[in-house]
């Protein structure tokens, strides 16, 4: 009798507890947003402005501010906001004090194409607009004037980023056509790279080509060089 006596006093506490907990969060979910808070995640400079992140968000802060937390749609706002030309991806979610959080991953300029409408292209191959607040420091392509093509363009955009030396050494690609050629930083020649075909050993037979003419001291010696030719390079010199 005792046991069942005291099963039913714990129900009666959990039940309680529950209803309490219960009106506490739909009283909690009724309040407004306290706060806005927009945080960047990752690189530092910002081609987006946290002041047109605000006016992304439906409105406005003052207007987020007066909805309560259980009609706003935060799904929504993700998306409104993801579907914004420099933003890649961003997640909004309240935390307990209410605080509307707000974390935006930008997108990632891996290139910049010059012409006479120039943009950028990102880490995904996929076109990118300029943006009115930073200037990004990155792989500069001439010649692309056909968008067509940065899906092919965007294999040496790679194969250049994701390699250290390259990365650190190749300023421009130039597009002649099917011809590719590269420029090198602080080197007076140009590298003929020609299509993309056996692309690995072509960068593979440079970098033994650069690293022997700089130990060398006789990289200025050449006005051009050649990887078209099978696994050999061909280098012309000033005269």
């Amino acid at each position: 009798m005792v046991k069942y006596i005291n099963s039913i006093k714990i129900i009666i506490v959990l039940a309680v507890v529950s209803i309490f907990f219960a009106f506490s969060s739909s009283q909690n979910n009724a309040k407004p947003i306290s706060e806005v808070e927009v945080s960047f995640i990752g690189d530092n400079n910002l081609f987006i402005s946290k002041t047109k992140v605000d006016k992304l968000l439906i409105q406005n802060n003052d207007y987020i501010k007066c909805v309560s937390k259980d009609i706003l749609d935060l799904k929504a706002l993700e998306n409104k906001l993801s579907s914004h030309d420099m933003i890649e991806n961003s997640e909004v979610y309240i935390s307990i004090n209410g605080i509307l959080k707000i974390d935006i991953k930008q997108r990632n300029p891996y290139a910049r194409v010059i012409s006479d409408s120039s943009f950028y292209i990102d880490n995904n191959g996929t076109k990118m607009p300029l943006s009115d607040n930073y200037s990004a420091r990155v792989l500069l392509v001439h010649g692309l004037n056909d968008e067509s093509n940065i899906d092919y363009v965007f294999k040496l955009i790679k194969t250049i980023r994701d390699d250290e030396f390259l990365n650190l050494n190749v300023t421009d690609i130039l597009i002649n056509n099917s011809d590719i050629s590269l420029r090198v930083r602080n080197c007076n020649f140009e590298v003929l790279v020609g299509d993309l075909n056996n692309l690995e050993t072509k960068i593979k037979n440079f970098k033994a080509f650069y690293q022997k003419a700089y130990r060398d001291k006789i990289l200025n010696n050449y006005k051009k060089v050649n990887l078209q030719f099978n696994n050999q390079i061909v280098c012309t010199k000033y005269i």
